[in-house]
This record gives C-alpha cells, sequence and structure tokens, in this order.
C-alpha cells in the first residue's frame, strides 16, 4: 500500500525580494509547496488560482495592504491559516489582523523556523478562549498604570507617552479612585 503523503500550500506575500526568496527556499525545504507574490494584487492573483492551505503576508506591500490579502483569503478559502508577518507591530494592527482571519502575527526579522512553528500551531491548535474578558475600561486603566508606574508615578512624562493631556490622565485616575501625584 502506498501511503499519500499531504501536500502543503503555502503563499508567501513580501515585498522585500531578497527575504521572500530566501524564505521561500527556507520553506520548500520544509516540504511546503511554495507561491511567492511581492504585492497584494498578485497575491490575490494567487489566492484565486491555488487556494493555498498556508499563508504568510506581510502587512505593509508596495500597492496595499497586506490586511486585504487576508480578507480576500479568507473569502475564497475560509480553511486558510494565514499569519501577518511585519517589522511594524503593534496592538491594533494585531488586533485588526485576527478579526480579519489571521491566526498569527510575527514581526520581522523572523526565521524559517518561527515560520514553520506557527503555521503547523495554527494547525494543530486553536487559541484557547479565556474564561473572563478584562472589560475596555479595565483594559486602560491597567495600561495607563504600567505607564505611570515606569515613570515613578509623575504625571506629565506619563500623559506625554500616552498621547493624552494631563488633566485628561488625572480626571480617569481620580474617576477611578487613584489620587494622582504632583
Amino acid at each position: 500500500m502506498i501511503k499519500k503523503t499531504q501536500t502543503r500550500t503555502l503563499l508567501l506575500v513580501d515585498d522585500d525580494e531578497a527575504l521572500l526568496a530566501r524564505l521561500a527556499q527556507a520553506m520548500e525545504l520544509r516540504g511546503y509547496v511554495v507561491s511567492a507574490a511581492r504585492s497584494s494584487a498578485e497575491a490575490c492573483a494567487v489566492i484565486d488560482q491555488v487556494r493555498p492551505d498556508y499563508a504568510v503576508i506581510d502587512l505593509r506591500l508596495g500597492d496595499g495592504n497586506g490586511l486585504d490579502v487576508i480578507a480576500h483569503l479568507r473569502a475564497v478559502h475560509p480553511e486558510a491559516h494565514a499569519i501577518v508577518l511585519t517589522g511594524y507591530g503593534n496592538i491594533p494592527t494585531a488586533v485588526t489582523a485576527i478579526k480579519l482571519g489571521a491566526v498569527d502575527y510575527l514581526t520581522k526579522p523572523v526565521d524559517a523556523d518561527e515560520v514553520d512553528a506557527a503555521l503547523q500551531a495554527t494547525a494543530t491548535t486553536k487559541s484557547p478562549v479565556p474564561n473572563s474578558i478584562m472589560p475596555p475600561d479595565d483594559a486602560q486603566l491597567q495600561h495607563i498604570l504600567s505607564f505611570l508606574e515606569a515613570n515613578d508615578g509623575q504625571l506629565s512624562p506619563t500623559a506625554r507617552q500616552l498621547g493624552m493631556h494631563r488633566r485628561t490622565l488625572q480626571r480617569i485616575l481620580r474617576r477611578n479612585g487613584i489620587p494622582p501625584s504632583q
């Protein structure tokens, strides 16, 4: 009896040609059948034609946004596992990417072992749903308090780092029963 091996198709999308070539070669050595795209338009065309099982998509592309590619992949092949790869990691974009259907978010520089591990983890496991979700106001307060602690309780530098007016910071602290220091 001949055992059939499962083909793992992978779409790599990045406008950095050197990175794209190196990562494609490394992922082929790990058993993936790789398609590469250098733009969002090229990536969408590959998605329509190949319907890859996996995708590693750069967030910033020369002709658009990697989030658009994720949305297109999700519409064409909802079972595909997409990972966002970017040099500009931040929480709002990570949240948006996950909402659009990405299953992981990696920041550059990244090596092929990290990408492969993330792809394999997304194929076999789902992130656990938290038992309780922190309300947004509590999350905001925790964020503010971490900055306040890092600034030794000083309001002015904390407000600057948070991008808010000092009086706004004082009102938020007062509203939460935390006496603001001078």
